[in-house]
């Protein structure tokens, strides 16, 4: 059971944050200052819907465990992003569960808004609709509302293996040892395709010596 909205949804990470308690009290707020998004785009979500963007923009602010999912990219507003960043199966189900009876416009919240006010607006010719009729299965609310952000994991919490939106800071973040072993495999794959280069480089020296 995940906890109640409250207005302290970015504590776990608390001991170890990239983010300050301005920019998380800030995340909790509807428009943000931060993004100046309105959830509430198609009129009121549903609480249980909304702590999970909460939560979203508390891990984006605020993990100091994203590094093996950081891309760097070229936009006036930021100039890194996550990508493919492998979410709890349970916390993307919660996620899709909670929020497919609320309203929105859109299949991906990243980009194709009407900005002309300051804050997001629905597109001209779109139609609100519940979350479902937008996103039918947890993986297309996960992966796809924010471009590929997310990637739904088949790993469940506590696997070690996948990013958990929410956990308990009194058991610790398990988000350290999940990060740590992709950022190992990253490497360990880096050196693999180093050493496999290098070997090729080698051929034609071989074949020379051995027909010399």
């Amino acid at each position: 059971v995940l906890p109640a909205a409250k207005e302290d949804q970015c504590t776990p990470w608390r001991k170890n944050a990239c983010c300050s308690h301005n920019t998380s009290q800030e995340l909790h707020k509807d428009p943000s200052l931060l993004y100046n998004f309105n959830l509430d785009h198609c009129g009121k979500i549903e609480p249980a819907c909304k702590r999970h963007f909460i939560q979203d923009n508390c891990l984006y602010e605020c993990s100091p465990n994203l590094g093996p999912w950081i891309q760097e990219v070229n936009q006036s507003w930021r100039k890194e992003r996550f990508l493919d960043v492998p979410l709890c199966k349970e916390d993307c189900q919660q996620w899709w569960e909670d929020c497919r009876t609320s309203y929105t416009c859109k299949n991906n919240w990243h980009k194709g808004w009407d900005w002309s006010s300051g804050s997001n607006k629905c597109p001209a010719g779109a139609t609100c609709r519940t979350f479902e009729t937008y996103f039918p299965t947890p993986a297309a609310l996960c992966e796809g509302i924010w471009s590929h952000s997310y990637k739904l994991s088949n790993y469940s919490r506590g696997s070690g293996r996948c990013i958990q939106m929410w956990f308990d800071p009194a058991q610790g973040n398990p988000n350290e040892e999940v990060a740590r072993f992709y950022a190992l495999a990253t490497s360990a794959g880096a050196m693999s395709h180093g050493i496999g280069l290098l070997l090729l480089s080698l051929v034609p020296m071989l074949h020379l010596w051995l027909l010399s």
